[in-house]
């Protein structure tokens, strides 16, 4: 019988991982290597994502080496952005093309009217061979040629058939910009992997988000099939059971606190991967909460751990001299926790306006209605 992990064990599993549990004193490349990336849809939240977990974190050092070119942002696992490295962005994209491929057959086809969808993906590699464009650039400069499509429809067929990078300014540390897209191919020099490893993808993400089961891994990648591929690995991976029955596969000497590993408060950045990277979520939240998260738009907001668990949302408010930040809770909080997260929260805000003075109040919200009582 696989041995049992239970709630805790997996969720603290999962925090020593993702340099949670304590923050690690890692240069900014390689942790965004071991992480697999840091979704990034929006500028600013790999840059939480990274104070929550490297010691000393430096956001000039990230926008540097996204001027360097050594990180870059691009859609890969869910069809989502990501900021991964030079290296994983040639691996990773040629790994996730099949699910972009399937994202144009399932919502742009209809709105393509019977247009050739390769062919806009090649008229648009021509068009940013020339300069790099806006998205709605490229839509406008690809209706020329299809006059009878709508540009944004154009553009998000150009956006999952090739692999687009959004160029900085975007995503610097106090910089602004719209995404400026040019293909990965051009702005590194290099061409996709011919071919890319599977298995040492979902070894990968075992290292960082495991133990798992199948439709985990799958979750996290937007890829199928993956059972086949945790089979021919599973000669050299440790088998486990979750409270449920469910079998997890994990690497070997993968940390694996025990379930009584005392953790601080944390904050986590919108769209933090751990939020989305699972099927079954438990091991961090209960499901009111994940129901208390979901939107209808997508958007998934800052959160904050209490004992490795989310207990609430947090929303920073930097556009005055005196920032604040306001903490949703999903039930009560006891006094020390409320300490604890007042005091991490003014270093999250020190951080977030680059040391300007305060004072910069944290302050609690009443219980989110929908959370757990």
């Amino acid at each position: 019988m696989p041995e049992l992990l239970t709630r805790p064990a997996l969720g603290r599993a999962l925090l020593a991982r993702q340099l949670l549990a304590e923050r690690a004193k890692m240069p900014v490349r390689e942790a965004v290597e071991h992480l697999v990336g840091i979704q990034a849809q929006a500028p600013k939240p790999p840059y939480f994502a990274l104070w929550s977990r490297l010691d000393g974190f430096d956001p000039q050092e990230l926008s540097l080496l996204l001027e360097s070119r050594e990180l870059v942002r691009l859609s890969v696992m869910r069809g989502t952005v990501h900021l991964v490295s030079d290296r994983d962005a040639l691996q990773l994209r040629a790994l996730t093309q099949p699910l972009h491929d399937a994202a144009v057959r399932t919502n742009l086809v209809k709105q393509l009217g019977g247009e050739d969808p390769g062919q806009v993906a090649e008229a648009a590699r021509e068009l940013l061979a020339e300069q790099p464009l806006t998205g709605s650039e490229l839509g406008v400069r690809l209706q020329e040629r299809w006059p009878g499509v709508e540009a944004r429809a154009l553009a998000m067929t150009a956006r999952y058939l090739l692999p687009l990078v959004q160029l900085p300014p975007r995503g610097l540390w106090g910089r602004s910009g719209q995404p400026v897209v040019d293909t990965v191919e051009r702005w590194l020099g290099r061409p996709l992997a011919a071919e890319p490893g599977v298995e040492t993808m979902v070894l990968r993400y075992l290292g960082a988000f495991g133990p798992a089961s199948v439709r985990d891994a799958q979750v996290w990648s937007g890829l199928t099939r993956l059972g086949e591929v945790l089979e021919r690995l599973r000669p050299q991976l440790r088998i486990f059971a979750d409270e449920t029955g469910r079998e997890l596969f994990d690497l070997p000497d993968a940390p694996r606190p025990g379930p009584e590993l005392p953790l601080p408060v944390r904050f986590l950045a919108e769209y933090d991967n751990i939020i989305l990277s699972h099927a079954d979520r438990t091991r961090l939240l209960d499901e009111p909460v994940r129901r208390a998260l979901a939107t209808k738009n997508g958007q998934v907001p800052g959160t904050f751990l209490v004992d490795g668990r989310v207990r609430g949302t947090w929303k920073a408010d930097t556009s005055r001299r005196a920032a604040t930040l306001t903490l949703t809770p999903f039930g009560r909080l006891d006094d020390e926790t409320e300490q604890a997260l007042a005091e991490e929260g003014e270093r999250l805000l020190a951080f977030a306006t680059d040391g300007r003075p305060g004072p910069h109040p944290v302050t609690f919200a009443a219980p989110h209605p929908e959370g757990p009582a």
